[in-house]
């Protein structure tokens, strides 16, 4: 069956149309973009700092065990309890990656419809004067995946702080007499 390509489809008629009736506009569609962005990126910082509180609290702790100069008990305790703080380090680090690793890769696909939109709508970028609205850094995905790095990659620069640690806490106790 052959059909004329100039037309369009009852079908491409009837997804434009539930494209005005959800967004109205691409003014509209951007702006809820960019809020889905906005939420999506403040839930990945409140999951980042969360993160990074308890990490810092198991930071205090270790270093108070390893502190521990009493002579009855201390040496076993130095032996057992940093190693253990050292390994709950490593869970949570593992715990709430994926946590943080999904909140990137939905702030990833809004960045992706953002920059589709754009470049789909170029007179977006100038409506209101001679520079672009948005410009490439901040639709690009080098731009804000390089904003992202630092809540991507803490919680396996804890792990490996946390493995190295607890080696070494076991080390001092066995090799020193």
């Amino acid at each position: 069956m052959s059909r004329i390509l100039t037309q369009p489809s009852a079908v491409e008629e009837a997804l434009a149309e539930h494209d005005a009736k959800m967004f109205g506009s691409p003014k509209e569609r951007l702006d809820f973009y960019r809020r889905e962005i906005q939420y999506e990126t403040s839930i990945l910082a409140n999951r980042t700092d969360a993160y990074l509180a308890a990490q810092s609290f198991l930071v205090i702790a270790f270093a108070s065990c390893m502190a521990n100069l009493n002579p009855e008990w201390g040496k076993m305790f130095t032996l057992v309890v940093p190693p253990f703080l050292a390994l709950l380090g490593v869970l949570s680090s593992l715990n709430a990656w994926p946590g943080i690793r999904a909140a990137y890769d939905i702030i990833d696909h809004w960045h992706f419809k953002q920059s589709q939109l754009l470049h789909s709508e170029p007179v977006m970028g100038a409506a209101y004067d001679e520079s672009p609205l948005f410009s490439e850094m901040e639709s690009s995905h080098k731009g804000y995946r390089k904003s992202l790095l630092f809540s991507v990659r803490t919680p396996w620069i804890f792990a490996t702080f946390w493995v190295m640690l607890g080696v070494y806490a076991v080390f001092i106790q066995v090799t020193n007499p």
